[in-house]
């Protein structure tokens, strides 16, 4: 028998919405013939809930999980339950962090809505409630993830800071940009599996598509991992094809390919 996915995990960032959050017109298209099909749709993503609520809503999804944080938050929705949450001390990170970078933004997410920062973020970078705080109550909780930013610094000035950072227990994601995000030890493909297991469905039997190095694991735990045209060259290597840039329809093309 042909293969064909029995589950779809879908990044957001590049893979749904493009650099300036816009949805193209065929995404809700190709997304409602997997729904049509009865398949579970996963939102798979860097992204903390508030931001990842809102594409659940605006793809009109059914019922299901998603996984967010980079695999260190699990909830179904509607209505809204969170299923797992893996957290850690920011304390060691953050301080590292300043030492190694003082100029760096810094975000630690809390709650289901929002997020601690040391200064405010460009405006729409992050999503959900911003309220500043200092070094002492930025470390003072129990945290998903840390999110490092520096609009002056670059994407190779970022990827050196991570070298440099030499944590333990932890996990590295870095952007397109001078983004980095710090993980509990988890990624990806660690949600996803738990989503899986929960609804009987086997790796092998996964269509997952992303674009970015926190997409990377589970573009190689998937049965069929999919890396956008405009992911880095690493992102690529790690799937089993490649379609085409997300703004010439790659996302959908892939779709479309199994539920068209």
């Amino acid at each position: 028998m042909a293969w064909r996915p029995r589950l779809v995990a879908l990044d957001i960032d590049g893979t749904l919405i493009d650099e300036v959050r816009v949805m193209p017109d065929w995404i809700p298209t190709a997304v409602s013939k997997v729904v049509d099909a009865g398949v579970p749709i996963v939102l798979t993503t860097g992204r903390g809930w508030a931001g990842t609520k809102l594409l659940v809503e605006a793809l009109d999804l059914p019922p299901g999980q998603h996984v967010c944080s980079n695999g260190a938050v699990r909830v179904n929705y509607p209505p809204m339950q969170v299923l797992e949450k893996v957290t850690f001390d920011p304390t060691t990170v953050v301080d590292r962090v300043l030492e190694e970078h003082p100029e760096a933004m810094l975000a630690v997410e809390v709650g289901k809505e929002g997020f601690n920062v040391n200064r405010l973020f460009p405006e729409g970078e992050l999503t959900g409630e911003l309220i500043v705080v200092d070094r002492d109550e930025l470390v003072s909780e129990l945290v998903t993830r840390v999110v490092v930013r520096d609009p002056n610094a670059s994407e190779a000035d970022f990827i050196a800071l991570a070298h440099r950072l030499g944590l333990e227990g932890v996990s590295y994601f870095i952007g397109y940009t001078a983004w980095l995000d710090i993980a509990p030890g988890v990624d990806k493909s660690y949600g996803l599996a738990a989503a899986c297991a929960d609804l009987g469905v086997d790796a092998a039997d996964v269509l997952a598509i992303g674009d970015g190095r926190n997409d990377i694991e589970m573009l190689r735990w998937a049965g069929r991992g999919v890396a956008l045209g405009g992911a880095p060259d690493e992102v690529k290597q790690a799937a089993d094809h490649v379609t085409g840039l997300f703004e010439k329809g790659g996302t959908a093309e892939e779709l479309l390919r199994w539920f068209g």
